[in-house]
């Protein structure tokens, strides 16, 4: 797909999208006792040895990298049910939070090298799904409504949508409305 590939045509960049999603909340099971942790974003903790605990991708990163905690692997890391149309509902960074989970917690992910390879697939078929529905576009097309995608895959749809959306918008053949939203 176009915007993958190249960055000049996604309005940010992946590391800037995966930026964005290291503030997404994750699970930890913290292997020390550790009083709480006063962040300008909230306050996480305390922590306790093997109890499970909630914070944000970015601590849980820093805490695995420093030996400090385990990270739980979310239940959403499972294989996408085959619907020819429609998106499975996944959090809306799933691809930035593997990525990163892959890259620093690989050791706490059961059969990390088979998941790898699901997430990937499903990554790849929501990428395909998202190709052939912007095919299907056409001069009679009066809406195009996008349920459940990902903020990757919004940021490579976006400035196709945006391109589209001014052609439709200057050309308003007749008196057709179009309308293009995406539901997150």
């Amino acid at each position: 797909m176009a915007g993958q590939s190249d960055p000049h045509l996604s309005i940010f960049s992946p590391s800037e999208v995966e930026f964005v999603a290291e503030d997404e909340i994750v699970e930890i099971v913290p292997n020390i006792r550790m009083e709480a942790l006063n962040m300008i974003c909230g306050d996480f903790g305390p922590f306790f040895p093997q109890i499970a605990s909630k914070v944000p991708l970015w601590l849980a990163v820093a805490l695995k990298k420093r030996g400090k905690c385990t990270i739980r692997t979310p239940d959403w890391m499972t294989i996408e049910r085959e619907s020819p149309k429609e998106f499975q509902p996944l959090p809306f960074h799933y691809i930035e939070i593997s990525k990163l989970l892959f890259d620093h917690a690989r050791d706490d992910i059961s059969d990390a090298y088979l998941v790898r390879s699901l997430i990937e697939d499903i990554r790849d078929v929501r990428f395909h799904k998202v190709e052939t529905g912007l095919e299907t576009i056409s001069g009679r097309t009066h809406a195009v409504k996008l349920k459940n995608l990902s903020a990757m895959e919004v940021n490579i749809v976006r400035p196709f949508m945006r391109d589209l959306r001014r052609s439709l918008v200057s050309s308003r053949l007749g008196k057709n409305w179009y309308l293009l939203t995406v539901n997150l």
